[in-house]
């Protein structure tokens, strides 16, 4: 248990440290600003609440000195503090895009792109957002994914070719919409 939210917290870290390195503001829509309070607050108070019992079960099993599992445990409550204090900058510095106003003649950040893979010449469609909201899935990618960058500027029509790691890939345009 302790392991994984150890683990998750490094990714969630790293993730938002290349987040915070690309511009001082973080693009988010409504839906995403949303989800990323309601996670802040579960970790302010059952995160907050998980560590400090892992970390009072490690210090009942004796001396402190040579207990790996309240090592452990504060460990854990760091990154967990780490990720709140990354979460709350992330917030303090986002902006809510209204997807109304969002210009469909290219294809930008939450514009939906439906597209042809010129290799296999099979038809996708995703939308493209930030990279705290993408969600392969939902068919959300990142703007900053080799696929989400090659497509941005682009126009209906134009052939956009994106290297991948597996690889070029050649993408027509076909649509753009919110």
């Amino acid at each position: 248990m302790i392991a994984s939210v150890a683990l998750e917290s490094i990714i969630f870290f790293l993730k938002f440290k290349k987040i915070q390195t690309m511009s001082k503001y973080h693009y988010l829509t409504q839906e995403g600003y949303d989800r990323l309070q309601e996670e802040l607050e579960e970790l302010k108070t059952n995160g907050r609440a998980a560590a400090a019992k892992a970390i009072s079960e490690a210090r009942e099993k004796g001396d402190l000195s040579e207990n790996a599992e309240y090592d452990a445990a504060k460990d854990a409550q760091g990154l967990l503090e780490l990720k709140i204090n990354e979460m709350e900058k992330v917030l303090a510095n986002a902006r809510i895009l209204d997807q109304s106003q969002i210009d469909t003649s290219k294809v930008t950040v939450f514009t939906k792109v439906k597209m042809k893979n010129l290799n296999n010449n099979k038809e996708v469609q995703y939308q493209l957002v930030s990279e705290s909201e993408a969600d392969l899935k939902a068919k959300k990618i990142s703007v900053t994914s080799p696929i989400g960058s090659g497509l941005l500027g682009k126009t209906i029509g134009e052939v956009a070719s994106i290297t991948t790691p597996r690889g070029e890939i050649k993408f027509e345009i076909l649509d753009i919409s919110i």
